[in-house]
């Protein structure tokens, strides 16, 4: 057999694997790595999202939370798994934008991860804890103001360094002259339970992971980080709305799968999270906690690539510009 009719027959036999294995794909659980902890925004989406997926797929997914490195940690499980499809990783802002920026990490975001399709997303807003003096953004900033010039610090929890959280607080105090003293967490649920016990005095987290405590009263919504105000808070102004222009961030996750998963399987994948997030029920409660469901048309690893690398070229240099180090 010549040389070339022997590539074209290793061509054809991988095709005619691949797309075999996608015919018995998935004959076991899988796994879906979370890099924050149980409660917050990501694992909540997390399992709306693999309950959603069971039925397409007819096997369970089996949830693992691996935090720490503002979930980078969960991501190296992903790249550093065997490509078959049973190892695949929820990811935000955070942990694949934020993290690559600022971690000395062992694998590539790019190189070694396989996008799977873009999730949903969900505006970020400024908080505070109950006992507070200001009641509104305008308040706020003013009291903040006040503080600086008596040099005092304010608290302002952050969901790791490097995270969207830590990147408005630095935008406020380049922007009124702010005095933060940053304190990280491993995820929003701690952050979350230190405001709520006045621990903190400030943080900057999901708004759909936090609007029920804001309900409750617990602690303070002031603004929102998006362009828009957030439909299920519409009293709550956006940050340019309070005076301070050009702080805006989204909290978006996306889905992927070790670089290498064979591509009939990314689809099969692919294919289970928009049956998924075209049920109603799964959609009713995604909407519920105040998350947006990406279009049809960009749920699927094209877009959800165009997209991080987007928002790596905008926040990096950012970052780079702030001299954000890992702390962890």
């Amino acid at each position: 057999m010549k040389r070339s009719d022997y590539a074209a027959a290793l061509v054809v036999l991988a095709v005619f694997a691949s797309a075999a294995q996608a015919d018995t794909y998935p004959s076991r659980p899988i796994t879906l790595y979370v890099g924050f902890p149980p409660g917050g925004p990501t694992d909540t989406l997390a399992r709306i999202i693999a309950d959603g997926m069971k039925g397409p797929l007819g096997q369970p997914i089996v949830i693992e939370d691996v935090t720490g490195a503002s979930g980078s940690i969960a991501a190296a499980r992903v790249a550093h798994a065997a490509p078959d499809g049973y190892s695949i990783g929820i990811g935000n802002w955070s942990s694949h934008v934020g993290s690559p920026a600022i971690y000395p990490l062992d694998f590539d975001v790019f190189k070694d991860l396989a996008p799977i399709s873009l999730l949903a997303t969900s505006p970020l807003w400024v908080l505070g804890k109950k006992t507070l003096p200001p009641n509104t953004a305008t308040e706020l900033i003013a009291w903040l103001k006040e503080r600086r010039d008596r040099n005092e610090m304010t608290t302002f929890g952050t969901v790791g360094a490097g995270s969207p959280s830590q990147l408005v607080g630095i935008s406020l105090t380049q922007a009124i002259g702010a005095k933060f003293q940053f304190v990280p967490y491993r995820g929003a649920a701690p952050a979350m339970q230190d405001l709520a016990a006045g621990q903190i005095d400030l943080s900057c987290l999901e708004a759909s992971a936090t609007l029920p405590n804001v309900e409750a009263g617990r602690f303070k919504a002031f603004a929102v980080m998006s362009e828009q105000r957030w439909p299920k808070s519409p009293n709550t102004p956006t940050m340019n709305e309070a005076g301070v222009p050009g702080v805006s961030i989204s909290f978006w996750h996306g889905l992927w799968a070790p670089n290498g998963t064979p591509p009939a399987v990314i689809d099969r994948l692919d294919e289970a999270v928009m049956a998924a997030l075209a049920d109603p029920a799964v959609r009713q409660h995604i909407e519920t906690i105040g998350q947006v469901i990406y279009p049809r048309d960009q749920q699927n690893p094209k877009a959800l690539l165009a997209y991080h690398q987007a928002e790596t070229a905008k926040w990096w240099p950012i970052m780079k510009a702030a001299n954000i180090k890992a702390k962890e």
